[in-house]
């Protein structure tokens, strides 16, 4: 029971974050007039997110679902001629991660924040699955805002094999280790954790990790993901879980 319980928190967690920076983005650009192309991504990300959320809570709703999501990757459909999972792709990261600051942009004008991207070194792609990638990335930045909040600044650079993610808050840190924040939120204690949990059910469900790095200010969470060619090399596939 409650590991049903915690799938449905998951899923309204995940609508109703989706919800607000679509509400919030078209706000802004209704102020503004004419939304301009990047927001208008931003928006669209964040209604295929809230459909995702809404499968899943249907999901988790069923009377028999059996294997709910343990490892929040989509089910996805095969290519009827490759077989390979419809929902699988080579995901470009940058551009990804732009969307998503975008959408968060209004969230964190709200609050007051500053919310910067930075990217290093040349465009890299991720073998997954884009929606979840976006869940995961889209968690890391609203958590910076809305618990840390000043000066949100979000890095990403490839380093060898990985591509390594840092989001920075000007806040005042967690409140306890990220691991002990994610098992709170996994056995239905708390919700301060379930984006992260969330985030690191992705991280690990794509063959990489959450954690956390010293930092000077504020909390400065970690995420880590192998790049396309290197999944592909080693023989890695996203794993899909049974509903």
């Amino acid at each position: 029971m409650l590991g049903r319980r915690e799938d449905l928190a998951r899923a309204c967690h995940e609508l109703r974050g989706s919800i607000t920076a679509a509400r919030l983005g078209l706000e802004l650009g209704v102020r503004r007039e004419q939304p301009s192309p990047a927001r208008m991504r931003a928006i669209e990300l964040e209604l295929e997110k809230a459909a995702l959320a809404v499968d899943d809570l249907a999901r988790a709703a069923a009377p028999n679902p059996g294997r709910i999501f343990r490892l929040p990757v989509r089910r996805s459909a095969t290519h009827p001629r490759t077989g390979t999972p419809v929902g699988i792709e080579k995901v470009d990261l940058q551009a990804l991660l732009a969307d998503t600051v975008e959408a968060w942009r209004p969230a964190a004008a709200r609050r007051s924040a500053q919310l910067t991207l930075r990217w290093s070194g040349a465009p890299t792609a991720v073998l997954g699955d884009r929606l979840r990638l976006a869940q995961a990335t889209g968690n890391l930045i609203a958590n910076a805002i809305e618990h840390g909040g000043g000066e949100v600044e979000v890095r990403a650079r490839p380093e060898g094999s990985r591509i390594r993610l840092e989001v920075i808050d000007g806040g005042p840190g967690l409140p306890a280790p990220v691991q002990q924040l994610i098992r709170r939120a996994r056995r239905g204690r708390g919700a301060r954790g379930r984006g992260l949990a969330i985030a690191a059910g992705v991280a690990a469900a794509h063959g990489g990790r959450l954690g956390v790095a010293p930092s000077d200010r504020g909390a400065r969470m970690v995420l880590e993901l192998p790049i396309a060619s290197v999944s592909r090399r080693r023989g890695w596939t996203v794993r899909v879980p049974r509903v």
